[in-house]
């Protein structure tokens, strides 16, 4: 009787545990704003309307350019590129960083190109151990969301 009861309440642990696993994953936009170091690419994400579509059923890949990775693009590049004006140019940039469907940093390192939601094409290649997309370095892979997943990447990379 008592062992049954423990296995019972081990299960209902175990169902818990899961299920509390399953609510602390976010969408794309939730899991790079909680991260707090995309805070340029949230108002950019915002400035350009793409907040809802990054927040939909996806699945997407999102190559994510840090605060310090927008920081390098040269003074004044960010503040203009918020401007309403600008709008087209913004998205442009930014569907440029995502791929639908959900690709692995394994799945990415098997590629040369990839084709992103703009419609262009970014090179990947393996750099000393290292995912290289165009000419940024992918520094934390993997980030898995309920919409598909983020890879951080050092640079902005720009369509060609």
């Amino acid at each position: 009787m008592l062992r049954s009861k423990l296995v019972i309440l081990a299960g209902m642990f175990v169902m818990c545990v899961g299920a509390a696993n399953a609510a602390e994953m976010k969408d794309i936009v939730d899991t790079a704003v909680g991260a707090g170091s995309f805070k340029t690419l949230a108002a950019a994400l915002g400035a350009a309307d793409l907040v809802n579509t990054l927040k939909g059923a996806g699945p997407f890949t999102v190559f994510a350019p840090t605060d310090e990775a927008f920081a390098k693009l040269p003074a004044g590049t960010v503040e203009d590129l918020l401007k309403p004006e600008n709008k087209a140019k913004l998205v442009s940039i930014l569907t440029y960083h995502v791929v639908a469907g959900k690709v692995t940093a394994k799945q990415a390192m098997k590629l040369h190109t990839a084709k992103t939601v703009n419609g262009n094409s970014f090179m990947l290649k393996t750099a000393m151990g290292a995912l290289m997309v165009d000419n940024a370095k992918v520094v934390k892979a993997d980030i898995m969301c309920t919409n598909g997943v983020i890879h951080v990447i050092d640079s902005v990379i720009l369509p060609h």
